[in-house]
This record gives C-alpha cells, sequence and structure tokens, in this order.
C-alpha cells in the first residue's frame, strides 16, 4: 500500500515538474517573443527574462531584436540625365513590431522579409535615382538622396512591422561597357596631349640647338679674329725685337740665324742637299768669321723681313 502510495506521489512530482519545464521559457537580450495559443497572438514580450506559458496549449515564437542586415544585388538605374548606373546599395533594419512582423510575413520568416524589404529598396532607388542627374548621384547630392531613398523604404518597411534604420549606396558608377568607353576616350586625349607636347618639346629642341649651334658659330669667328689678332700683335712685337737686335750687331745675328738654319737643316735623319759650293749657305763653313765663299759673292747684311721667325734660314 505504502508503495503504491509513494510512486503515485513519485508519478506527480515528475509531472509538476515536467509541466513546470514545458511552461517556462527564457527570452534573452537579443530576442522578443509572441505568445500564440492554438496559433492566435496572446501578447508580445519584448523584455529579456523568465517567462512562463501554459503548456501545452500555449507555444512561443522568438523573433530577433538585433539590428539586421539587407545587402541588395546590384542594379542597373537610369538618371534624370539618361545615363545608365549600376547601384549598389544595402540596408540595416530591425523587428520593431513582432506582432505586425510575425502576421504579415508568413509567420515570422526572415528569408521572406529580406526579400520583400529587398523589393522595397529596389523600388525606392528606383525611384529617387529617377530623377536625379549621374553628377548629383555621384557626387552632389548623395546624402540627400539617401535620406530619401530611406524615407521611402521605411514607410513600406513600417506596414510589416520593420524599422529601417539605415540605407547606403554602397557603389554607383557607369556600367562596363560604359566604362570601358570613356577609359579609351580618355586614354585617347591623354595620348593626344602626349604628342601634342612631344611635338613642342621637338620644336623647343630644334630651337635650343640653332641657338646653340648660331652661338658656336659667333664665339668661333670671335675667338679666331681675336686669335689672328693676337698672333699680329706677337708677330709685329717678334720682328721689332730682331730689328732691334739687328741694329745691334749684324754681325753676331747673321751668324745666330746662320746657325739656326743648319740646325734645321741638318738633322741626323739622312739629310740630303743640293747647293752650289759658293751658295751663301757654307758662308760659315769656309770661314768661322763668315765672309763670302771663295768664288762666291758676299750676302748684304739686312735685318729680317716682316714675319720671318728667328728659326728661318735667312741665308
Amino acid at each position: 500500500m505504502k508503495t503504491g502510495i509513494f510512486g503515485a506521489l513519485l508519478a506527480l512530482i515528475l509531472a509538476a515538474l515536467l509541466a513546470l519545464y514545458s511552461a517556462a521559457y527564457i527570452v534573452y537580450p537579443t530576442q522578443q517573443a509572441i505568445v500564440l495559443q492554438f496559433g492566435e497572438v496572446k501578447r508580445p514580450i519584448v523584455e529579456p527574462g523568465l517567462y512562463f506559458k501554459i503548456p501545452f496549449i500555449q507555444n512561443v515564437v522568438m523573433i530577433d531584436k538585433r539590428i539586421l542586415d539587407l545587402d541588395t544585388p546590384p542594379q542597373e538605374v537610369i538618371a534624370s540625365d539618361q545615363k545608365r548606373l549600376v547601384v549598389d546599395a544595402f540596408a540595416r533594419y530591425r523587428i520593431s513590431n513582432p506582432v505586425l512582423f510575425y502576421q504579415a510575413v508568413n509567420r515570422g520568416n526572415l528569408i521572406e522579409a529580406n526579400s520583400r524589404l529587398s523589393t522595397f529598396l529596389s523600388s525606392a532607388l528606383r525611384a529617387v535615382l529617377a530623377d536625379a542627374s549621374f553628377v548629383a548621384v555621384v557626387r552632389d547630392k548623395r546624402p540627400e538622396l539617401m535620406a530619401e531613398i530611406l524615407r521611402q523604404v521605411g514607410i513600406r518597411a513600417g506596414g510589416i512591422g520593420i524599422q529601417v534604420v539605415d540605407v547606403r549606396i554602397k557603389r554607383a558608377d557607369l556600367p562596363e561597357a560604359n566604362s570601358q568607353a570613356i577609359y579609351q576616350r580618355m586614354e585617347t586625349e591623354r595620348q593626344r596631349e602626349a604628342t601634342e607636347i612631344r611635338a613642342q618639346g621637338e620644336e623647343a629642341a630644334r630651337r635650343i640647338r640653332a641657338q646653340a649651334d648660331r652661338d658656336v658659330t659667333v664665339i668661333i669667328a670671335e675667338a679666331n679674329r681675336e686669335s689672328e689678332q693676337i698672333r699680329g700683335d706677337g708677330d709685329g712685337e717678334r720682328n721689332a725685337i730682331f730689328a732691334q737686335a739687328f741694329s745691334q750687331d749684324p754681325d753676331f745675328f747673321a751668324f745666330y740665324r746662320s746657325m739656326l738654319a743648319y740646325e734645321k737643316g741638318l738633322q741626323s735623319s739622312d739629310t740630303r742637299m743640293v747647293l752650289s759650293p759658293d751658295s751663301s749657305f757654307f758662308e760659315y763653313f769656309n770661314n768661322p768669321a763668315g765672309g763670302p765663299v771663295p768664288g762666291g759673292t758676299a750676302p748684304a747684311r739686312q735685318p729680317p723681313a716682316s714675319g720671318e721667325g728667328a728659326a728661318g734660314s735667312g741665308q
């Protein structure tokens, strides 16, 4: 009897524990919950904590409370100036009304929610960017355009219990074909500019070379003129010195010039001369004191001619 009572009491305790376990649930800070009773929404729970439900009658659906990301695929948009743009955008959102979200989006299916929100975002992008120019989208009014897109998406997303936190355009650029055409046009323009700059450089180089050649010719001519003038002045000074020396001692000067003529004329490299024996060249061979060669005539003592050097023969 006591064994039966103990077994029944144990079974009762186990059933109570099972019922308590089935009735308790925890809502974490990153979650919000909806309590359902026979498929109908009884109440939402948005604060974290430990809660209880009626076992086997009520059930709980957990919905994410965090800020979620939506990344849409790139799409082509035609701007107001009829230029095609490839726009890549993303959105950040949170589920602000879990009950409305659960009822509007197929029992809170997050995949379906992303699909519908992506449709809202694409529609707003096309509507807003169609009224803006290419320059406004790319540079001038990009923040204002994103604010307008956020406003339009937020209005439509609010109908399914979603609050759109932010919308951003990651990239707004021309299609690949247009980009290639622009690149080729820019490349052609740069090549034209480079060719023009090279032609200007060649022209400047030719002008500099011509100026340099003219300057070289002028410098050489002036140097030759100056050298000729200096050479003439030197020859004149030399002749004056020779004339002065001749006037002081004509005999010594004649002897000195004859010795220089012998040194220049009688080299050691097989020198051969064909001269008459009574030539004045042999004046100091037959008579060390100088004088006429036997059978010849004595040369007249004359000062050196203009331009004749000290190393000349003079005989």
